[in-house]
């Protein structure tokens, strides 16, 4: 094995890491492969599958991997391909122009981390079939059947003792990268499935990165309808760019090399920033904008609300950078910018009307620009930081910004206890009054002019906006948002959240920001206080303090005793279930029909596809208490059936039982408890108490719901529950005991692990376009489960 083994010892140097990003890195490898075969033109096909146990498998249809033995490696050619790192160097690769695959070790790598690997091969008119463990040849290539098509399929399974953290693969992870390749690769269709939950999806981009473009700009309104699109390619350089503005302020700019996302940039995104700025004002002359505005445009006014996607294939990329994210070839900028210029002047000349409005926007954008630097030079000569905050700002001792730490809090009177409770040395208090500005709808010069975030500009000390934001001026290095736990403290954290991504994104990347988690519950008994961050850590607590007092006998089930570690596991469960049960009734699947499908197997969506399955459901089904429709096909997804049902007497209380319900994550977390819990969802019990005293009492429940019940009274007897909503209602010790202490404080770290899908949710939520927001709404609203308001 060539070098394999190092693989296997050192895996981060191959994959990155071993957790949830190295883990679906597998993925990628093997789709990079087939990838590269519809770059040269042979593969129009891709299907990847999720199965039930965590394996994958990836399926193209292009040339299929060799099955011939190699001229000089004393093996065939897929054997040396799954077994040898950097095997793509031992073949003629004259017909691969351009290739992807960061680390260019593709399946070989994929391989030595898998238990097993299995490689079927359709070629020369045979199927071939060969499996791998651990790296090593498990058996040899086989025939087994016969094909015309052409094509590889790789189904591996990714080892847990490599991946120790998880081997879970997120549906939804997988399905942004796919949707980004089909973009990035125009015409080729990619196939998504998930047989753990029967989701699928489809992607098949014919506009390519026009489309894409399109896609991110769906929720906002554009400046000109279609997106521009320029496309050109010189010294083996092909360059693809789509562009659009649209009415809002910040930029959002995708770039790519050879399908690798290049998020710190590079020599490509430099080109295409200076010849869209040369472009645009060369095009400007004096009749169409005051003279004296042509001399302040600048890059940030004409690239102000837009977006772009840039793709280009280079045949030697060289990446840098911290995360080898950055396109390093200097080369590549000259191309892209000589290839922008031309086409884009074109259009512009071809297209005045388009011009015209580009030309508006960016006069606009200098206009506000100049108004926010005069706003700021006017907030200089007013007085320095520290008289700006004076009265506001509680300073710490430290000097060392990686020691201090800043709560932002809601109003002055958390801001009072806050600045009781906390540790003078280290940490500061910044109150804000009332609801920030929300920046998605705010220019920059109405953004400089609030006062709450001039007061927060000038507590962090970084400084604001492109030319004077300085992350080596910050002055805190944990920045704690501390808000209510009801919806008003919810928005302004979102609004802070939204400030900090528009308009600070380093901070959120660097990991400078946090959320604190005060907590939701105070258990006082006597003296002794324990504080819950949510119920399941409150019920956990009580049903631990019940365990010892308290055993429960399952009455059906010849006295059955249930007590100790066993009570705390079947009464956590049930309350899990108890939450679920309320959550799907809410969408109008009642307990008796959620009872049915758990017990009844209904585990995947696919299971719908067949007819005969839904037909057996049907027969189970108690005719005298339930009204029961006909079985049709799917309203949205048609190669499934459905059929509708209704309890006798109450016609209106009516459900669908079909292939969405297994897609909903509280059946799938109910699917998971089932089996332990089932044997008492259809009890009676008696309960035992007061072990501890010697007075033993009981009580009798007809159902788990009326045992948990009369469990939780029992156990509150003595005790007083406080559910927190404001910060205020805590003084300060209980503040810093719970919020503020390193020793104890629960802090939720601010990260971003798909840029795209956080703007796309900041524009949704936060943005000026009312029907996205309302279907978002009305697509979410069921899951909502702890609302305060």
């Amino acid at each position: 094995m060539d070098g394999l083994e190092a693989v296997r010892k050192r895996p981060s140097m191959y994959i990155g890491n071993t957790s949830e990003e190295g883990l679906h890195h597998l993925i990628w490898e093997i789709v990079d492969n087939s990838i590269d075969e519809a770059l040269a033109g042979h593969c129009s096909r891709i299907s990847v599958t999720i199965h039930e146990d965590n394996s994958v498998s990836v399926e193209d249809d292009g040339r299929g991997i060799p099955i011939e033995k190699h001229p000089t490696e004393n093996m065939t050619a897929l054997e040396l391909v799954m077994t040898t790192l950097h095997a793509g160097g031992k073949f003629d690769h004259s017909s691969y122009k351009v290739s992807g695959g960061l680390h260019g070790v593709g399946v070989s790598v994929v391989n030595a981390l898998s238990t097993e690997l299995t490689a079927e091969i359709k070629r020369n008119g045979k199927i071939y079939r060969q499996m791998y463990k651990y790296g090593q040849i498990a058996d040899e290539l086989t025939i087994v059947g016969e094909s015309e098509r052409t094509g590889t399929k790789i189904t591996f399974k990714a080892d847990p003792e490599i991946f120790t953290e998880t081997t879970v693969y997120v549906y939804e992870t997988v399905k942004s990268r796919l949707r980004e390749l089909s973009f990035l690769n125009k015409g080729l269709r990619i196939y998504l499935k998930d047989e753990r939950s029967g989701e699928e999806d489809k992607f098949h981009a014919s506009g390519g990165i026009v489309s894409y473009v399109e896609y991110l700009n769906r929720n906002r309104t554009p400046v000109f309808p279609e997106p521009i699109y320029i496309s050109g390619s010189k010294d083996n350089v092909e360059v693809d760019i789509a562009l659009q503005h649209f009415d809002g302020y910040s930029e959002r700019l995708f770039s790519f090399v050879n399908n690798i996302n290049t998020r710190e940039g590079g020599s490509h995104v430099a080109g295409f920033r200076s010849a869209l700025t040369k472009c645009i004002n060369r095009y400007a002359n004096d009749d169409m904008i005051p003279k004296n505005m042509r001399e302040k445009m600048g890059g940030d006014d004409v690239r102000e609300g837009l977006t772009c996607v840039i793709s280009v294939r280079v045949p030697n990329p060289q990446f840098e950078g911290q995360t080898k994210t950055k396109l390093g070839n200097s080369e590549v900028k000259s191309i892209v910018e000589s290839v922008c210029g031309e086409k884009l002047t074109l259009f512009l000349e071809q297209n005045p009307g388009v011009a015209k409005k580009i030309l508006a926007k960016v006069v606009d954008a200098a206009r506000a620009r100049e108004a926010a630097k005069r706003a700021r030079d006017l907030s200089r000569k007013k007085g320095s930081t520290s008289l700006l905050m004076a009265g506001k700002l509680a300073e710490c001792q430290e000097k060392d910004p990686a020691k201090r730490e800043i709560f932002i809090v809601e109003g002055d009177s958390a801001g009072g206890s806050a600045k009781q409770g906390r540790d003078r040395s280290n940490q500061a208090i910044l109150p804000l009054r009332g609801k920030i500005l929300n920046v998605e709808k705010a220019r920059f010069d109405r953004i400089l002019g609030s006062e709450e975030i001039k007061h927060l500009i000038g507590a962090l000390g970084c400084g604001i906006g492109k030319d004077e934001f300085d992350l080596q001026r910050l002055r805190y290095h944990k920045i704690i948002i501390m808000t209510d736990a009801d919806v008003d403290g919810a928005h302004i954290r979102t609004l802070l959240l939204t400030f900090f991504y528009r308009q600070m994104l380093p901070l959120v990347e660097q990991g400078f920001v946090y959320i604190g988690q005060p907590p939701l519950f105070r258990l006082g008994r006597g003296k002794k206080e324990n504080y819950f961050l949510e119920e399941s850590q409150l019920n956990s607590y009580l049903f631990t303090q019940a365990s010892e007092n308290m055993k429960l006998i399952i009455d059906d089930r010849e006295g059955e005793v249930i007590e100790n570690d066993l009570f705390v596991l079947i009464l956590e469960k049930l309350s899990v279930y108890q939450r679920i049960n309320s959550f799907m009734t809410r969408m109008n699947i009642w307990e008796e029909m959620l009872y049915f499908m758990l017990d009844n197997g209904i585990k995947s969506a696919d299971q719908f596809k067949e007819e005969s399955f839904i037909n057996d459901l049907k027969k189970k089904l108690p005719e005298d208490k339930l009204v029961i429709g006909n079985i049709r096909s799917c309203r949205w997804r048609p190669d499934c059936y459905e059929m509708d049902v209704a309890i006798r007497g109450k016609v209106q209380i009516m459900m669908t039982l079909g292939p969405q319900i297994p897609l909903i994550n509280e059946y799938r977390t109910a699917l998971n408890i089932f089996p332990v819990i089932k044997p008492y969802l259809k009890s009676s019990f008696t309960v035992l108490y007061g072990r501890k005293s010697g007075d033993e009492k009981q009580f009798s429940a007809d159902d788990w719901s009326m045992m948990l019940k009369g469990v939780r009274e029992e156990s509150f007897k003595g005790s007083h529950l406080q559910r927190y909503k404001g910060l205020g209602e805590m003084n300060p010790e209980q503040l810093w005991d719970t919020t503020m202490n390193p020793e104890n404080r629960t802090l939720m770290q601010v990260t971003i692990d798909d840029a795209e899908q956080a703007d796309d949710i900041f524009t949704t939520l936060m943005g000026d376009k009312v029907e996205p927001r309302r279907d978002f709404i009305q697509n979410h609203a069921l899951e909502v489960t702890d609302l305060d308001i």
